[in-house]
């Protein structure tokens, strides 16, 4: 992959601002919508329990939303029909639908280190200018690294291999 890695940081960054206001708007729809559910009983449960139930569901859906919005981006990042991964993740209940997504998405796209084109890091060659993301060595066929003098696999001499990305 790439030697850019990914943090907790860059990937909330990816979550649309539309998901945090739709999140703020749900969360607040819970507290007024659920405030009025003990307003005319005679016997309203303790004050702590109301508030806890008047916040934590908010809370839930709120963080839901925002995974939506979540997936909606990242999908786009991934080169994945975000139209449909969206819908998946909204309508398949118990939280399938995201464990489907984040079992099945595809890997992030990376730059190719020779020319810059974005291309999907299992490519071994990149599409645009032939850069070997993953040498091989010319004998044998096999996987070798960039510091080896030798194939390891059939001792043939490698002269030089391009610097290999990081995978």
């Amino acid at each position: 992959m790439s030697n850019a890695k990914t943090t907790l940081k860059n990937e909330i960054r990816l979550v649309p601002a539309w998901a945090y206001l739709l999140a703020v708007i749900v969360f607040i729809g819970f507290q007024v919508l659920l405030g009025f559910a003990w307003r005319h009983t005679p016997n309203p449960p303790p004050v702590p329990f109301q508030i806890f139930i008047r916040t934590f569901p908010g809370i839930i859906v709120g963080f839901l939303v925002l995974l939506i919005g979540y997936v909606n981006q990242d999908a786009k990042r991934r080169n994945m029909n975000r139209t449909l991964w969206t819908l998946l993740v909204i309508f398949i209940p118990n939280a399938i639908g995201f464990i489907l997504y984040f079992l099945l998405r595809q890997p992030a796209t990376i730059p190719c280190p020779g020319c810059g084109t974005m291309m999907n890091p299992k490519f071994n060659y990149c599409p645009n200018c032939k850069f070997s993301l993953h040498p091989a060595c010319p004998n044998c066929q096999h996987a070798v690294d960039s510091g080896d003098k030798f194939c390891p696999h059939c001792a043939h001499e490698l002269v030089s291999v391009p610097a290999r990305v990081n995978s």
